[in-house]
């Protein structure tokens, strides 16, 4: 299936979608300002056909969540073999929140390869010799029937390449998220990439997320490079929220 049919095929996916419900984000590289509340753990897995993530985020403190995550990766489109993995740790503090909760912003920092600030062989090197820092914030518009999410960062690769050089970049990704009839299902399209020592082109994504209850969310996306053919492809996810049950010092 060439880049053209893929796309148009997402596209078709998305309008037999659209016709249903509206939603946010969700296996995107960018992120809100929102920390979820006390005690809650959220779980996600995506899989598609260039990225296998699992995430797990534990908001043990207020306003703030601990993340892990672990990545795999398929760039040869053969299931069985590998073609490397790396993991991430990182930490989210909910510094702002507006008066109507519908915006605000955090500050990320953490260590370990993100896929999408990664390109080629990049993937396989020793994911904990990267760290990085991010701010997502989020302004909404309409009546927060549009939602705009920007999120620049800076990372810092230690020994980086067959010189081992420290290698730096300036990262960037920017959602919108578009919520025509209701709060259950959006239209989400994002830019993302990095600039320095360590580069990786610019890609987008564009899908859909559905949020058929307070404990669910489905996604379906397609990614690809704007001047390349090294995308993540199609991709479907599920987002599991728990009830508040882990804080440090207690949960009321």
């Amino acid at each position: 299936m060439s880049k053209i049919e893929k796309a148009a095929t997402g596209i078709f996916f998305g309008l037999l979608l659209l016709q249903c419900y509206p939603a946010q984000a969700q296996q995107y590289n960018s992120d809100s300002y929102l920390s979820k509340p006390l005690g809650m753990a959220t779980v996600i897995l995506t899989t598609g056909e260039r990225n296998t993530m699992l995430m797990t985020t534990f908001s043990l403190l207020p306003r703030m969540e601990f993340t892990t995550a672990a990545y795999l990766y398929n760039n040869d489109n053969d299931p069985l073999t590998d073609d490397g993995y790396s993991a991430s740790l990182f930490a989210k503090y909910m510094f702002y929140e507006n008066k109507a909760k519908t915006g605000g912003a955090a500050v990320k920092l953490g260590t370990g390869l993100d896929p999408g600030y990664l390109d080629g062989e990049d993937k396989n090197n020793d994911a904990f010799k990267t760290f990085w820092m991010n701010a997502p914030a989020t302004i909404p518009f309409f009546d927060n029937a549009l939602q705009w999410d920007i999120m620049p960062g800076a990372s810092v690769t230690l020994k980086y390449g067959a010189e081992e050089t420290t290698a730096w970049a300036f990262t960037y990704s920017t959602r919108l998220a578009w919520y025509p009839f209701d709060p259950t299902l959006s239209l989400v399209g994002e830019i993302y990439g990095s600039k320095g020592d360590v580069d990786a082109k610019p890609e987008y994504r564009a899908g859909l997320r559905w949020e058929p209850n307070q404990h669910v969310v489905l996604a379906l996306t397609y990614d690809d490079e704007i001047n390349g053919d090294n995308g993540a492809g199609f991709e479907i996810g599920v987002m599991i929220f728990t009830p508040p049950f882990l804080c440090i010092g207690g949960c009321d």
